[in-house]
């Protein structure tokens, strides 16, 4: 899918474009193409001069080419986050800054650009040139990835009351480890997303291709990044603390079904004892002097050599939860 976007009285508006022809006469500030087909790469070369690799967006790519200038253009691979209910996940943009136009090739639509499209219709003057439209991306990046973090602090409330209010049986631990685990990756893809927003707004900064005004911009852009590290080592903290609670909750649930087995084991040591000793001998020479008292009277003994350990752990309170 391949999308154009135009100024027009300080706002950014948006065409889809499906052939060569309309893609012609116009003269966008940003191309977006989305899992872009050859046939669309084409038609970039033919109106812009500008040849779109084939591995552009491949996750392989080597760190020092992430960032990087050729012919006069200027390459950025960021990852940008995706908070999918099923599976969050990073996808990489690449973005290429080419003759004052700004196109990204991407796999899939991301919630980063849908908000910055939206601001562009709402807000007049946002944008002024390809630079503004990429700053505004990783502003919006740097917001996305604090609004997440709120969604953590949330989900992870959620499972505070669960573990530490509630009674934890194995399956209420089973769903709240499940949580923990998801809040934990999510965390750790917002802590990955925020530290390549910084690389990449360091890079423009270094790169010395914005002007005054884009400039404390971008330091706004870092100083909201790194306001955001001390809650991911926050919500990690809590993480461990909450998934260490879980876990000493179920060994205490397991305890328990081991303390059942640990006091039958003992309570009926002392009948097996009886058992082995006059189990072949109710006739002959123990307790022929009972003679068909014999076996009662053994029975009895065994009875009450088992309930008599159990009369001494319930004295102690061993057999209470």
């Amino acid at each position: 899918m391949l999308n154009v976007f135009t100024l027009a009285n300080g706002r950014l508006f948006q065409e889809e474009i499906d052939s060569q022809d309309e893609l012609t006469p116009v003269a966008p500030v940003w191309v977006d193409l989305e899992d872009p087909t050859p046939e669309e790469k084409g038609w970039i070369a033919v109106r812009f001069g500008l040849v779109i690799p084939q591995d552009i967006i491949d996750d392989d790519l080597e760190e020092s080419a992430r960032f990087y200038e050729e012919d006069g253009a200027i390459h950025i691979r960021s990852d940008f986050l995706i908070d999918d209910d099923e599976a969050p996940r990073n996808v990489r943009v690449a973005f290429i800054l080419h003759n004052n136009v700004l196109f990204s090739i991407h796999r899939e639509d991301l919630p980063v650009f849908r908000l910055l499209r939206m601001r562009a219709r709402r807000i007049p003057a946002l944008i002024e040139d390809a630079k503004d439209v990429l700053l505004k991306l990783y502003d919006a990046d740097a917001e996305y990835s604090a609004d997440t973090l709120e969604g953590i602090y949330d989900g992870l409330e959620k499972v505070s009351k669960r573990v530490l209010k509630d009674e934890v049986n194995d399956q209420a631990a089973a769903e709240a480890l499940a949580a923990i685990a998801r809040q934990e990756d999510l965390n750790g893809r917002i802590r990955r997303n925020v530290m390549d927003t910084r690389r990449a707004v360091s890079f423009m900064m270094r790169a010395r291709m914005l002007s005054a005004e884009q400039f404390e911009e971008a330091r706004q852009i870092l100083r909201d990044i790194d306001s955001l590290d001390s809650h991911t080592a926050f919500l990690f903290d809590k993480i461990n603390f909450l998934m260490d609670a879980t876990v000493g909750f179920i060994n205490i649930n397991q305890n328990k079904i081991i303390k059942i087995f640990s006091v039958a084991s003992v309570a009926l040591l002392p009948p097996t004892l009886v058992a082995s000793v006059y189990g072949m001998n109710l006739k002959f020479p123990e307790l022929s002097f009972l003679g068909e008292w014999s076996y009662p009277y053994t029975v009895g003994l065994m009875i009450a050599s088992a309930l008599v350990p159990m009369w001494y752990f319930h004295r102690r309170g061993w057999l209470s939860a």
